[in-house]
């Protein structure tokens, strides 16, 4: 039984930060030792040199060990068309995204591009992500062939959509149940992969096909559903048009019953007061994309608000409407999104929600999120003097809370100096390149 020991400065939270002055919310040792376990964390403490025995130490001092980075919602299939211009949403997925979406259906392309997809998640130190994948199943027989691969802790599924959109890319309420529900069989559980039952959003299923999303779901309780919800202003108003029953965007989904604390809601950045009391009474998962929401103009996300009211909420990159695969980039954009908003975001509070808070919204908190006994030994390890520019700024450096917010405002890929994913090295050996 093989002992590891990765020694450095360790940060984890146990708790949402109140504050920065919250140290009660995370644990912070500065010359930490966590030991590692058939991929798994058996403990977390001083280091101690009389405790070592046979194990392995790897010192990454004076570096910053974390929980590896979670992202709540992206699409591997946009991997090749990050940075298409448009003005808008509904012009972009017309425009861009379906087009790229058709190559799907191609021998080999999927594998090809979903081997580059988890390079760059890893590259950026992103160890769990939930992903839509197409509308072809081999887009999601791919999707999770990696993961399994790379023994990732990954969520996704197929789009399911069968109108207002190509006819190469559309599938039919009865296809896209049966498809989704192989996919269920083969996939969710297998290794560390989870099954995201979705309906892309309800521009682009008929009723039909929310019904039967209802049915995936009531036959598959312990799966997620992720769909979006009220990113831009025309999505909504079309949105209405095509459900003139349901009394806004949200009862639209609430109608079909595919709300519940395990649905994950892209974007909700347009929510009225009864929308926002149904996500909060159902336990649904609002998940804030900043680049994405600054790129394609859609608004801004009124994180205190949600909060306020108790509505559980995420942080995602939101590849290809996003910009960056760096959940430090998101971090940054999503605080000056709230500077907008006049609302402060301490350091702190951003990387507990890369973190612990993400993985509470996954339901996944005892399994990753958390450097813990028990938790998978997924990590990051963060230099916050990895480019000359943040190098000169952290020679000025005298506090935790100072050093995290020089990584959110200045890091990027070049910030991530390794990656572990289940206790094994992941970004020091991409295609043998050293971190």
């Amino acid at each position: 039984m093989k002992r590891t020991i990765l020694r450095g400065r360790v940060l984890t939270f146990v708790s949402e930060p109140t504050s920065i002055d919250d140290t009660s919310s995370y644990r912070y040792f500065e010359d930490g030792a966590i030991e590692i376990v058939d991929g798994k964390v058996v403990s977390l403490g001083d280091y101690d040199a009389a405790a070592i025995g046979g194990a392995e130490v790897i010192d990454h001092r004076p570096h910053l060990i974390l929980p590896g980075f979670i992202d709540m919602h992206l699409h591997y299939v946009q991997s090749q068309m990050i940075a298409s211009y448009a003005g808008s949403l509904l012009e972009w997925l017309n425009t861009y995204t379906f087009v790229e979406e058709q190559k799907f259906s191609q021998q080999g392309h999927a594998s090809a591009v979903s081997a580059a997809f988890y390079d760059e998640l890893i590259r950026n130190g992103t160890t769990s992500a939930v992903a839509y994948c197409s509308s072809h199943p081999r887009s999601v027989d791919a999707y999770f062939a990696e993961a399994e691969k790379r023994n990732m802790l990954m969520v996704g599924g197929k789009v399911m959509m069968d109108r207002n959109a190509p006819e190469a890319l559309c599938d039919t309420a009865k296809s896209g149940y049966n498809d989704t529900k192989l996919l269920i069989e083969r996939w969710h559980g297998r290794g560390r992969g989870l099954y995201a039952i979705s309906p892309r959003f309800a521009i682009t299923s008929t009723p039909e096909q929310l019904e039967a999303s209802r049915a995936l779901v009531a036959e598959h309780p312990d799966c997620y559903v992720q769909t979006h919800l009220s990113e831009n202003d025309a999505e909504i108003t079309y949105s209405m048009e095509l459900y003139p029953g349901s009394p806004d965007y949200t009862g639209i989904y609430e109608d079909y019953g595919l709300l519940g604390p395990k649905t994950l809601l892209g974007h909700c950045i347009h929510l009225n007061h009864r929308e926002t009391a149904v996500l909060a009474d159902t336990g649904s998962v609002a998940v804030f994309c900043p680049t994405s929401n600054l790129f394609l103009g859609s608004g801004l996300f009124d994180r205190e608000r949600l909060l306020k009211h108790g509505v559980r909420i995420g942080i995602a990159t939101d590849i290809g409407g996003g910009t960056s695969y760096s959940m430090l980039r998101t971090l940054d954009e999503g605080y000056k999104i709230l500077q907008l908003r006049g609302q402060r975001l301490n350091p702190f509070a951003s990387f507990y929600m890369a973190t612990l808070g993400n993985a509470r919204s996954l339901s996944l908190d005892g399994t990753i999120g958390a450097i813990q006994p028990g938790n998978a030994a997924d990590l990051v390890v963060l230099n916050a003097s990895a480019t000359p520019a943040m190098a000169l700024r952290m020679a000025t450096v005298q506090t935790l809370a100072e050093e995290l917010f020089l990584l959110q405002t200045l890091g990027d890929d070049r910030s991530i100096s390794e990656v572990y994913v289940a206790g094994s090295a992941a970004k020091s050996t991409l295609g043998g390149l050293a971190a």
